[in-house]
């Protein structure tokens, strides 16, 4: 026995050669190809037509916020904490995690011999006077272990980690989601209670020209025109008034099914007690590489075709695998022995392709085909997420700069429509210019709202952009 296993160490020994060989082919690591990546000037300046954001790279970026220390509003906090319980898509998106590590698992295990046991016992007796009855026995181990000189289960290995990374990139991108999906609605429905809050106050502002129009009318100077233009005047604002609770109402749905609940009323503060930074360091486009989930999952599916080609170059190799048995039995050949022996063996076996039909090369081309269009798709997940953050930027901007504007617009309207009132009451202006005067306020008033909100939004849409809400 030990003749033979000397002699299977020899056989073996020969391939040490082709090993050093093609090492470096079969077992090198990924490295991200920044040779083949444009991440320079992702990031347009918001103000400057034709440059691009110049930034700190040593800075923390926005992104890298905890959102608590972004969303300090005490009930808000609150509910992102329970749609990180419930969500049913996290909930989800952590049990692909939990299944990525147990395949992971199994690929660290291949390395290791595999063992199996199978007893087995039999009873035989001839049917003849004085015969006795034969028992025998066998309990046989065996250990199966797959050599892997040419990087193929290593290749396995490497591409299941960078399977379990995909995994926890898709769940950080969607807390990062329910973050700023909470956040968003949140605020969305402060900005409709304040609006419900301008059209309730200017329903009671129309109905009042109503009134006066009316008594005018009693009084003749005015026609019944007038009162007529006013009463629709303030059916429309009722109207617009019945059209924003429609709109709360699906607000607090669609945030309840972010909390994995069925809809119900939503516990809110106001608009006006909100604070959010106004000023931040968004870093730099290659940040974005390791800070934003997706873009680091598009990288991870890169790896893992980087490891496909190296498991396809893997095959073309012989296929060595080592048997060992050892079998504790009575029964040798023909003969019952009591008590029984230990009988061994070492068996090793070797596989080389040689013509398989066109497989192997095809596998390699579709490899290296697959490992393109991997990083194509990582290229272009990389400019996504740029225009992203350049986007969020200029939204901001222009939200701030709007609602600077509006805040001065709806002073002069307020104003306009008392001056207007008065020149009626003493026949100066027409009801057609009250009617106007107040249109124009109410407009103005609900943009002015909005485009506070879209100013939140934008801050809270650059967060997402730049990756933030992981943490």
């Amino acid at each position: 026995m030990k003749r033979r296993n000397i002699s299977i160490f020899q056989f073996f020994s020969f391939l040490i050669f082709p090993v050093l060989l093609s090492g470096c082919a079969l077992y090198g690591k990924y490295e991200r190809p920044t040779d083949k990546l444009t991440t320079a000037g992702i990031i347009r300046d918001p103000v400057a037509a034709n440059d691009t954001l110049q930034a700190d790279a040593t800075q923390p970026t926005f992104g890298q916020m905890p959102w608590r220390e972004l969303f300090t509003d005490p009930i808000l906090q609150g509910h992102i904490d329970k749609a990180l319980r419930q969500n049913t898509d996290l909930l989800n998106a952590i049990d692909n995690v939990k299944q990525a590590e147990a395949y992971l698992t199994v690929a660290r295990l291949a390395f290791v011999p595999s063992l199996a046991i199978a007893p087995s016992g039999t009873i035989s007796r001839v049917q003849t006077s004085g015969a006795e009855t034969n028992k025998t026995y066998q309990l046989p181990i065996s250990a199966s272990w797959n050599l892997d000189l040419f990087g193929n289960l290593l290749g396995a290995k490497r591409t299941a980690q960078s399977q379990l990374l995909m995994a926890k990139d898709y769940q950080v991108a969607v807390q990062t989601q329910i973050v700023c999906g909470i956040a968003n609605s949140y605020y969305t429905l402060m900005m409709l209670d304040r609006q419900l809050e301008i059209v309730t106050g200017m329903e009671q502002l129309v109905k009042e020209t109503w009134d006066m129009m009316a008594l005018q009318q009693r009084l003749g100077r005015a026609r019944s025109t007038s009162v007529q233009s006013a009463e629709a005047n303030y059916y429309s604002v009722k109207a617009q008034a019945a059209d924003i609770r429609r709109q709360i109402r699906e607000t607090e749905n669609a945030f309840c099914l972010l909390q994995g609940e069925a809809g119900h009323q939503v516990e809110r503060s106001t608009l006006d007690r909100q604070q959010l930074p106004q000023q931040w360091v968004t870093g730099v486009g290659l940040q974005l590489l390791d800070n934003r989930a997706d873009v680091h999952a598009a990288e991870m599916q890169l790896a893992q075709c980087f490891y496909g080609i190296k498991r396809a170059r893997s095959r073309f190799f012989p296929s060595i695998n080592i048997t060992a048995t050892g079998t504790f039995t009575n029964s040798l050949g023909g003969a019952v022995v009591n008590p029984g022996k230990f009988i061994t063996s070492l068996v090793g076996s070797l596989t080389q392709p040689i013509f398989a039909n066109g497989q192997l090369i095809a596998g390699l081309k579709v490899a290296k085909l697959d490992y393109d269009k991997a990083l194509n798709t990582f290229q272009t997940t990389v400019l996504r997420a740029g225009n992203e953050v350049s986007n969020a930027l200029v939204a901001y901007n222009t939200a701030k700069e709007k609602a600077d504007l509006e805040n001065r617009q709806v002073l002069v309207l307020t104003q306009n429509v008392e001056d207007t009132k008065k020149l009626y009451k003493n026949s100066g202006s027409s009801y057609l210019e009250v009617i106007s005067a107040e249109s124009q306020l109410l407009s103005a008033q609900l943009s002015k709202v909005a485009d506070d909100f879209y100013t939140m939004q934008a801050i809270v849409t650059l967060y997402q952009a730049l990756g933030g809400g992981g943490q």
